[in-house]
């Protein structure tokens, strides 16, 4: 029963990426949760790629909005257990290639605590 709550997670997850719904968003993950991103490691080299808390995930996806309106995520395949869920999905920006990315969202307590994003 778990997995199917978390895989319903990453579902709301899409929803508010590709309606740029910051508070949605936000609202999905826990207080001190973290995010690693190659993306974030090229644009703000002094993460090393990782932010902790609600407040520099809201800098960092209010940024990404901001900067790149398209932006758009189209889920391929989601799997889901009782503590993770593993996401393949396109990247779409207008006048960009498309990219071919996976995330791992980790929850707890029905909250994301850690997501980890990879890609070429």
């Amino acid at each position: 029963m778990k997995a199917l709550q978390n895989e319903e997670i990453a579902k709301k997850w899409f929803d508010a990426f590709n309606t740029h719904d910051l508070e949605a968003l936000l609202k999905l993950y826990h207080e001190e949760a973290e995010h690693f991103s190659p993306k974030l490691k090229l644009r703000k080299p002094e993460t090393n790629g990782l932010v902790k808390g609600k407040n520099a995930l809201r800098e960092w996806w209010q940024d990404a909005f901001d900067r790149l309106p398209s932006l758009n995520y189209n889920y391929t395949s989601l799997t889901a257990n009782n503590e993770r869920v593993f996401m393949e999905y396109v990247r779409k920006v207008d006048n960009e290639e498309n990219m071919l990315i996976a995330e791992v969202l980790e929850i707890k307590g029905g909250m994301i605590v850690a997501s980890r994003v990879y890609h070429g």
